[in-house]
């Protein structure tokens, strides 16, 4: 009553509004509120503080070789050095739901609430719903020279090294978010050309290892980091938690259409069943499938009762219907892997390829019939890649990897190993880019670095 005047869309987003006021009450958000301030001020304070100088008498001796002081070797023992100091600690965030409040959450707050309001209008707005098909090789190469990248598409999103992304499938803006290796998420209008930062979340603990926008609601947005799976729902501006577990996870991916079922991998080898609608943090179902190491799982784009699964020197396809918890054979396994397997994926369309990138700077491609048996496999020319090769999910046969080779540059090739294209741009790209994504129906690629910098061709 009273709000007549409104769109619908505001009065739905006055609902919201209404709505999450009452969850956070029951929350006591305000106590989370504050531990998140703690932690943002406890992340800053290290960096005001100077370290006050050492005594001479306490500093250790530097060791010096004997080759370079021009004297030979005596019988005395070797000092031992002072143990090296443990590696950089993150503060932990609790366990359950979480408020959707940026880590600067007293400044920025139009921006921040401007992104948000997009993301969720964007959400709203059904994509085309068009077939998935392969173009030939002359228009595809054009559309790649299409793409370029300028000065304003390059913005520094998460505070460290990029480790995962997802790209928003609205055809109408360019939204992505980012996961680091500290627990952060940045999320980026590139089409708000604000020089003001993109809002940092912290919705875990540790490195975010991978991240999907729901394809059945991009509303939601789900990413993973060795403690829990987690969905950032922005109509109610809370990062729910869907599965804790003790078991550190890798990676995951949907196992329908819906998005309410997944499969995770856990970085011990295991993988694991997870269904959103059921209530708790438990996974369904827990299975050993041999491997030491499990880093990513790939659900067929057809057949999803299917799954690939990547890890130390093993590349297998299971089918999900008959996981156990013990014993479990392989519907298909590829055989030939020396070194360790950073990653393995469908291709989009049909599912018949798979593309691995190996530790021996090798991209496999390899043969998938119907009956999901292996039938071939294309070792490519070995090329100074990073981990991490994907599918453009518009072509069948064509995958993107990232690339060590200078100038730094992100390079396209088709399934029979032919280079199609390099992006790079001297002015713009000095730093490899070893995470990319591509959006799902415009010419858009994105590509991460170590030092928290999203490229945009």
């Amino acid at each position: 009553d009273g709000y007549s005047q409104l769109s619908a869309y505001e009065r739905k987003r006055l609902k919201n509004i209404t709505e999450n006021a009452k969850f956070f009450a029951a929350l006591k958000l305000h106590e989370v509120s504050a531990r998140l301030h703690q932690i943002a001020t406890k992340r800053q304070s290290h960096v005001t503080k100077r370290a006050k100088p050492k005594k001479a008498e306490d500093e250790t001796v530097r060791r010096r070789s004997m080759r370079l002081q021009r004297v030979e070797p005596s019988e005395i023992p070797v000092v031992e050095m002072p143990a090296q100091p443990a590696a950089e600690e993150y503060p932990q965030v609790p366990a359950g739901p979480l408020p959707m409040v940026p880590e600067d959450q007293m400044e920025n707050s139009k921006l921040t609430e401007g992104l948000l309001t997009t993301w969720m209008r964007i959400s709203e707005m059904k994509a085309n719903d068009t077939e998935k098909h392969t173009c030939d090789v002359k228009r595809y190469q054009d559309s790649l020279n299409s793409m370029v990248l300028s000065e304003d598409n390059i913005k520094k999103v998460v505070k460290y090294r990029v480790c995962s992304m997802a790209i928003h499938p609205s055809e109408s803006i360019i939204f992505v978010a980012a996961g680091d290796k500290s627990g952060q998420i940045g999320l980026w209008n590139v089409n708000c050309k604000s020089e003001e930062g993109a809002p940092v979340f912290i919705p875990h603990s540790y490195s975010v290892s991978c991240m999907h926008f729901s394809p059945f609601n991009p509303a939601h947005l789900l990413s993973v980091s060795n403690e829990s799976l987690r969905c950032g729902d922005v109509t109610r501006a809370v990062f729910d938690e869907i599965c804790r577990s003790e078991e550190r996870l890798s990676s995951f991916d949907f196992l329908e259409d819906n998005a309410s079922t997944a499969i995770v991998g856990h970085w011990d080898g295991n993988v694991a069943v997870v269904d959103r609608r059921t209530p708790g943090t438990s996974s369904e179902l827990s299975a050993d499938i041999g491997f030491k190491r499990t880093r990513t799982v790939h659900v067929h784009p057809v057949k999803k009762q299917y799954f690939v699964a990547a890890g130390a020197v093993d590349v297998c396809i299971y089918d999900v219907r008959y996981l156990k918890s013990n014993g479990n054979t392989p519907v298909s396994s590829l055989k030939g892997h020396t070194r360790s397997v950073a990653s393995a994926y469908f291709s989009p369309v049909t599912g018949n390829r798979v593309v691995t990138v190996c530790a021996d700077d090798k991209l496999s491609y390899i043969k998938v019939p119907s009956a999901l048996s292996f039938l071939s496999v294309t070792l490519l020319c070995p090329v100074p890649a990073v981990p991490g090769a994907i599918w453009d999910p518009k072509q069948e046969d064509c995958f993107v990897v990232g690339s060590m080779a200078r100038p730094r540059q992100i390079q396209v090739f088709q399934d029979t190993g032919k280079l199609l294209h390099s992006f790079y741009n001297l002015d713009c790209l000095s730093s490899v880019c070893s995470i990319n994504v591509v959006h799902p129906s415009k010419n858009i690629l994105v590509g991460g670095n170590s030092s928290g910098r999203l490229h945009v061709f």
